[in-house]
């Protein structure tokens, strides 16, 4: 498995509590935001800024826009972008307390100063999302940073993989049904947490099979390969991490994986979900 990839896994269950565990839901409640995505797209979004919802579409890329839509702008009546990012950093530090116990507290420490290292030296070069995380200050508290650095280094694989894809004539949607093509999550699932109509999905999946890439629902031998190039280019974008790491890296990925192991026994991340993402 490509070094990046291997990263990705061990790394990806600690920043995604913040999609699954429902004390960042309930925190952003207390704050005055309730409903739906409301939580979701406002946090994830939150260092934007006030943006119009077609950037967020664009950048989030799998998204319906209606689904957006219903979400943004209104949410910033009911709470401002900083208070949303505070939201999810203390939210962070509280959630995982109990992962950090599975760990050495010196490989914690390590851990955090490397990938803390690995986004100062990142390229963000057409990787907007990661940027608008990146010039987010870091907290004081050690879990919270753990879990900033993670969100910084996961826009920035999310964002190069957003790159691959449009390079290789994807949209957001079809990057999705081609995602659900290769049998590693379900269409119910992926297209219910998008938001795509059973119309727009058809469509999308009419566009793939003109394509020589799907066959009924299933990738073809062409779009098992088409798929393949995708994720091999995501990996070649996102390798600066895992270099960046450098001697460390085997210790990093290592404590991790093993807190992100804890935290998915534990329930806090929806297995199976629609990332796709594997128990580390």
């Amino acid at each position: 498995m490509h070094p990046a990839r291997t990263y990705w896994r061990a790394s990806e269950p600690l920043h995604a509590i913040s999609y699954f565990q429902p004390a960042f839901r309930e925190d952003m409640a207390a704050r005055g935001l309730t409903g739906g995505w409301n939580d979701y797209f406002a946090a994830r979004s939150a260092p934007l800024g006030e943006v119009p919802p077609a950037v967020v579409t664009a950048l989030f890329f799998g998204f319906a826009p209606a689904r957006v839509e219903r979400a943004l702008p209104k949410v910033w009546g009911r709470i401002t972008p900083d208070v949303a990012i505070t939201s999810r950093l203390e939210t962070a530090g509280r959630v995982l307390e109990p992962a950090a116990a599975t760990v050495d507290r010196a490989d914690l420490e390590l851990a955090v100063t490397a990938l803390e290292r690995a986004a100062d030296v990142a390229s963000y070069d057409g990787r907007a999302l990661a940027a608008a995380w990146a010039s987010v200050p870091r907290p004081d508290d050690l879990l919270a940073r753990l879990w900033l650095a993670t969100a910084v280094l996961r826009e920035h694989r999310g964002d190069g993989h957003v790159l691959a894809c449009v390079h290789a004539g994807l949209t957001g949607l079809t990057a999705s049904v081609s995602h659900v093509a290769t049998g590693d999550t379900g269409r119910e699932m992926v297209q219910g947490s998008r938001g795509w109509t059973d119309e727009e999905w058809e469509a999308a999946l009419d566009d793939l099979r003109g394509r020589g890439l799907v066959e009924g629902e299933t990738l073809t031998d062409a779009g098992r390969a088409h798929r393949e190039a995708v994720e091999a280019e995501t990996d070649r974008l996102a390798e600066s991490v895992p270099a960046a790491l450098g001697e460390d890296a085997d210790r990093v990925v290592e404590t991790l994986r093993t807190m992100s192991r804890d935290v998915v026994d534990r329930g806090e991340v929806g297995m199976p979900n629609p990332m796709g993402l594997p128990r580390p």
